[in-house]
Parts: structure tokens; C-alpha cells; sequence
């Protein structure tokens, strides 16, 4: 699924290495800006730097064009995370919900082992400031 801010949810985000954030993400950056946590699904990014959330989404079949939206924290009202139940048959999942000035509503499910309070602290750390 594609990650946009304009959608509703976003599910199957898959922790990665900072190293492997999209080269033209890094582009994107401004001086004293940097990668602190990165999600993907099969072709699109969720990038967490210290600034912003930044996706990436790749489109069409060879993946060459692709859509980048960028909401800074300081746009967040107010979020909500869910941690996995213990009881899940399957990869547990836990879920993130960002609240923005705009009123709309980003949700994103995250896959197995990712420590969403750390997610949250991120937040905390930025909007909070």
C-alpha cells in the first residue's frame, strides 16, 4: 500500500537500516537534518528524521515516478500508539495514529519487532520541544 498522507492507513511498515533511506530522501534534507528511524513496505519508505515524517511513494510499474510528502512535527496536534497483544497468532502489529493541525488523521501499522515507544519518544522529542 502506498504511503501518502492524503490516505488514511498505511499497513505492513517494516523497520530498516537508516543506511538504506532512498538516496533522493537525503536530497531532501536540510542542513543539521537527519534520518532517526525508517520504515518500508515493499516499495515505499516512512522516513522519521528530526525534523519531519517524510514518505516516499513509489509508483507505477517500474517504479520510476514517485510521490514525496513531508509534515513537520511541528503540524502534529496529537498521537496515539497501540502496542501489540502477547495473544496474536500471527507477527504482532502495533499502530500509530498522528492527529494533524490540517484535522486529518495519518494511521500506520508497523510489522514484528518494531518498538513503537520509541516511535512515540521521537515524537514526544519534537513536538514537546
Amino acid at each position: 500500500m502506498a504511503i501518502n498522507f492524503n490516505k488514511d492507513s498505511v499497513f505492513n511498515l517494516k523497520p530498516i537500516k537508516i543506511d538504506a533511506v532512498r538516496d533522493e530522501v537525503r536530497a531532501l534534507m536540510i542542513d543539521g537534518e537527519e534520518a532517526v528511524m525508517a520504515f518500508k513496505t515493499i516499495r515505499d519508505q516512512l522516513v522519521f528524521t528530526n525534523k519531519r515524517i517524510i514518505s516516499i511513494d513509489v509508483q507505477g510499474l517500474t517504479g520510476t515516478r514517485k510521490s514525496y510528502t513531508s509534515m513537520p512535527y511541528s503540524k502534529i496536534l496529537f498521537f496515539s500508539i497501540q502496542t501489540p497483544s502477547i495473544a496474536e497468532l500471527f507477527v504482532p502489529d502495533s499502530e500509530l495514529v498522528i492527529t494533524f493541525a490540517n484535522g486529518f488523521n495519518a494511521k500506520f501499522e508497523f510489522k514484528g519487532d518494531t518498538d513503537i515507544s520509541q516511535i512515540g519518544r521521537i515524537i514526544s522529542k519534537y513536538i514537546l520541544l
